[in-house]
């Protein structure tokens, strides 16, 4: 019999998919928990819009994020901080401020835990950042910090 899995079942498949049991599995099993649905004609046609509904909303979101990306790479965010004489920082630049300035001065927002910077920034000059956007869309942003 096959049915259309509404949660993950171990060893049979995930939520969402088309797939073939037992119909004793099914019928004891499976229908009575609400844990699948029997696959008729309608019931598979609202599967397959759900899935192009979902294949449609992460092309967008894929599109957006490569938006962003080129956006990105084209401007510069401008910190300033204190330093000692040698260009050490007194302190660090973390990503929360990386993606503050970033909202604030060019109006692209992201949140903090995107940007790539394990150890922050804790010296003056130029320093390429690098910016988890989307799954598979990685971008790199300038980030200069001045002393005070």
């Amino acid at each position: 019999m096959k049915v259309i899995l509404n949660q993950d079942v171990k060893g049979k498949g995930k939520k969402g998919q088309l797939v073939e049991v037992s119909d004793g599995y099914a019928r004891n099993f499976l229908l009575p928990k609400g844990l699948a649905k029997e696959a008729t004609n309608t019931n598979i046609n609202i599967m397959n819009g759900k899935n192009n509904a979902e294949a449609y909303h992460q092309q967008v979101a894929l599109e957006e994020a490569q938006a962003t990306k080129a956006k990105m790479e084209e401007v510069e965010v401008v910190l300033t901080a204190k330093a000692g004489e040698n260009g050490k920082l007194f302190g660090s630049i973390t990503s929360k401020d990386v993606a503050e300035a970033l909202t604030m001065q060019h109006h692209i927002k992201l949140d903090k835990k995107k940007f790539v910077l394990p150890d922050g920034i804790k010296m003056l000059g130029t320093t390429t950042v690098d910016v988890k956007i989307h799954q598979g869309v990685t971008g790199k942003l300038k980030v200069t910090v001045k002393g005070q």
